[in-house]
């Protein structure tokens, strides 16, 4: 006597449905993700910044003159390296200013992003 089995699985239908869940779900969620992605990279900035404008500050009160360059403040140990840019992921796109603001050619007081764009608040990177 042969004993009839009920075939397993799912059916069509109801994969389809679990699959309209989850695109469901992920429609919901992503955008977020990429806000606080955004966010989170906007942070790191400010952060990035406030530390190499720190550790000129420092040059400067230690030796009584503004460093030639963001890599002078990596020889001299005021950093440990030279950070990377979140929004460019590169360390070799920060503009140094000099005194008077414009792009620095012997001595840099400042430092800004070389990331192109503006930020969640309509700011300019450039400009911070």
């Amino acid at each position: 006597m042969a004993i009839m089995r009920s075939p397993r699985g799912f059916t069509l239908i109801e994969l389809l449905v679990v699959l309209a869940a989850l695109a469901a779900l992920l429609a919901i969620a992503a955008p977020r993700y990429f806000q606080h992605v955004d966010r989170s990279r906007e942070v790191v900035l400010r952060h990035n910044l406030a530390a190499m404008r720190e550790a000129i500050d420092k040059f400067h009160a230690d030796r009584s003159r503004y460093p030639s360059g963001l890599q002078e403040l990596v020889n001299e140990r005021y950093l440990r390296a030279l950070p990377l840019d979140p929004l460019t992921e590169r360390a070799d796109s920060w503009l140094p200013l000099g005194p008077n603001g414009q792009p620095a050619t012997a001595v840099m007081s400042d430092v800004r992003s070389g990331a192109p764009g503006l930020a969640r608040d309509g700011t300019s990177y450039a400009d911070w």
